[in-house]
């Protein structure tokens, strides 16, 4: 198959199966559950390739899908409402409690009111208000405790922003890599049925046997059903970008650009320290330590009275007597100590200690995660190399009944040839992008040495 398609088919195939997965690890480098909200530069991205335009027409820019994902997804958008939410509870918390304003009337001798000023010279109308003053301190610290919950949501905002934003470019990659092994596949298979042809043809002349056509049948039938089970994964990972972009299923498919492989210039301690810095999970986590902390100081606080203070203003008979003028002052005294000051505070120290135990949890999973993905992208870029630079045809091949036949001739094949063999020697050279040339000689093994069949010159001739 390479000879009639002029090239290394397997290899273009597997390369691009090995680009993929290289390509998966922008995931890390420019998504949601790694760095956060900074983009590290340099890092494994969607590039056209040469000649082309991300906006070309037909093919869909990943940034676009990305700003529109940002825009329509629901889910970020309910992590953006919570988030505004939680901005708006601070002020509220850190206010004083409304003041109380009072009317009060008092008769003597007579339950109707404003009766008591025919038959009673105790009967009186006042006006007052009171305010509660919570003991300094606790509204500072309900207010940054507040103020921690809305970071925390921020950080639940970012985590949800990048989960889709992982989830678009995953299924984009998808759809890049379906789609090329999509047209290797249909191309290999117009070559097998080629071969099934010939087959057949050579069955129907007597010079094959049925053995032959039914192995290429069985192989274009294989074939054929790998391409559909393709074409469902592509119908499957359309539906599921269109589900990230909030899209009619009944829309227009995407088609993505061509995906190239851009180097990774970052350590694994790089990576880490990166993450640690900009996760959001990790911030999240961070800040409900800070909000723990300082749940601690209000429930220390709570150990001391909050207060009370109210000013009255009551009139009786002003042609007998002057008005009243009241100023009080209150202390609500926390006596229950043991069973409501003492469990508070020893809540707020398990809750710091779970907060904590969190921050370890989130940057132990985050580091795993690199961990897997950093090696996964280093041994995928190696298989990478190998399949676009290592791997070369065989040497060449057996001739008899069949064109290809055994002994395969390459280095890592074993075995001797006998004498009366008949082979092919075919050394080539391949430039990747460019193209490549390739010499083949047929020759016999003799007992003193091989017989050269063809006699072309290997001189660079000019025509």
């Amino acid at each position: 198959m390479a000879v009639l398609r002029g090239g290394k088919p397997h290899t273009q195939f597997f390369a691009q199966r090995i680009l993929c997965f290289v390509a998966f690890f922008i995931l890390f480098t420019d998504a949601p559950g790694t760095f956060g909200q900074e983009k590290l530069s340099g890092s494994i991205q969607i590039v056209p390739a040469q000649g082309e335009h991300a906006h070309s027409q037909g093919v869909t820019s990943l940034q676009d899908l990305l700003k529109e994902a940002e825009q329509n997804n629901p889910q970020i958008q309910a992590a953006r409402h919570g988030w505004e939410s939680a901005k708006q509870v601070p002020s509220q918390v850190s206010t004083l409690p409304d003041p109380q304003f009072t009317a009060q009337q008092v008769n003597v001798g007579s339950p109707r009111p404003f009766a008591g000023y025919t038959n009673s010279d105790f009967a009186y109308f006042g006006l007052g208000v009171s305010q509660d003053f919570p003991y300094p301190g606790k509204l500072r610290l309900r207010g940054e405790m507040a103020k921690r919950d809305a970071d925390v949501m921020r950080q639940q905002y970012e985590s949800a922003l990048r989960a889709v934003q992982a989830g678009v470019k995953a299924a984009y990659f998808r759809l890049s890599y379906l789609s090329k092994t999509l047209g290797i596949l249909e191309s290999d298979g117009q070559l097998l049925g080629q071969v099934e042809m010939a087959a057949d043809a050579r069955y129907r002349s007597g010079m094959g046997n049925q053995h032959d056509l039914l192995q290429a049948q069985l192989e274009r039938t294989k074939l054929l059903r790998e391409i559909t089970m393709h074409h469902l994964e592509v119908s499957k990972t359309q539906a599921q970008i269109k589900q990230q972009l909030n899209r009619s299923q009944s829309s227009p498919d995407l088609e993505p650009a061509d995906l190239t492989e851009t180097a990774l210039p970052y350590t694994f301690e790089e990576l880490v320290s990166a993450a640690q810095a900009q996760n959001p999970a990790i911030a999240g986590a961070q800040k409900s330590v800070e909000k723990a902390n300082l749940q601690i100081d209000l429930a220390r606080k709570d150990f001391y009275p909050d207060f009370n203070l109210q000013y009255m203003w009551q009139r009786t008979d002003p042609a007998q007597f002057r008005a009243y003028y009241m100023l009080s002052f209150s202390v609500r005294v926390p006596i229950y100590r043991s069973r409501r000051q003492r469990p508070e505070l020893n809540q707020a120290e398990a809750d710091l200690n779970r907060s904590r135990a969190e921050v370890a949890v989130q940057t132990q999973q985050v580091s795993f995660e690199l961990r897997t993905e950093f090696e996964t992208v280093q041994k995928t870029a190696e298989l990478l190399k190998i399949y676009r630079e290592g791997l070369l045809p065989r040497v060449g091949h057996g001739v008899g009944l069949e064109v290809h036949e055994a002994p395969m001739l390459g280095k890592d094949d074993k075995g001797t040839l006998a004498v009366g063999m008949t082979v092919t020697v075919e050394p080539g050279v391949y430039l990747p992008g460019k193209g490549g040339v390739r010499i083949e000689d047929t020759l016999v093994v003799r007992e003193n040495g091989p017989e050269l069949l063809t006699l072309s010159t290997k001189q660079f001739v000019v025509g």
